[in-house]
């Protein structure tokens, strides 16, 4: 079970857009990433190297700061509000709700919940969600 003050530290990571570091120093090398239904990602090396192919495909990425996340026992909640800014120049904003489940002080499986719609009505192919 994660104590508040990790799961902060991991927020406060990500709000820095130190994405691939939270990653490495949060995730059991054994985790998983779900995108709402879609099949999951599995390792932690390959979690990483998806998020370095999404930090590529944007010119620019920023998290709005975390206002609200619970934790009960080994599972977390964060709302998340992603922006993204694609090589294209068009932006992406994803709100979603971050569903984990922690052993100990690393997250071992995650599934985000957001709106597919408007996901892919503003992604386009340059950007890999």
């Amino acid at each position: 079970m994660p104590s508040r003050q990790t799961v902060q530290e991991f927020i406060t990571l990500v709000e820095q857009a130190k994405y691939v570091e939270a990653i490495e120093q949060f995730y059991a090398p054994h985790a998983s990433m779900q995108e709402n239904s879609e099949p999951p990602r599995k390792g932690r090396d390959r979690l990483v190297a998806y998020e370095r192919a999404v930090i590529a495909a944007c010119s620019a990425m920023r998290t709005l700061p975390v206002e609200s996340w619970l934790v009960d026992g080994d599972y977390v909640v964060i709302h998340w509000v992603f922006e993204f800014t694609r090589l294209s120049g068009k932006m992406m904003r994803i709100d979603e709700l971050a569903h984990q489940r922690w052993e100990g002080d690393k997250i071992v499986e995650e599934r985000f919940f957001y709106d597919p719609v408007a996901a892919v009505a503003e992604q386009g192919s340059d950007l890999p969600l």
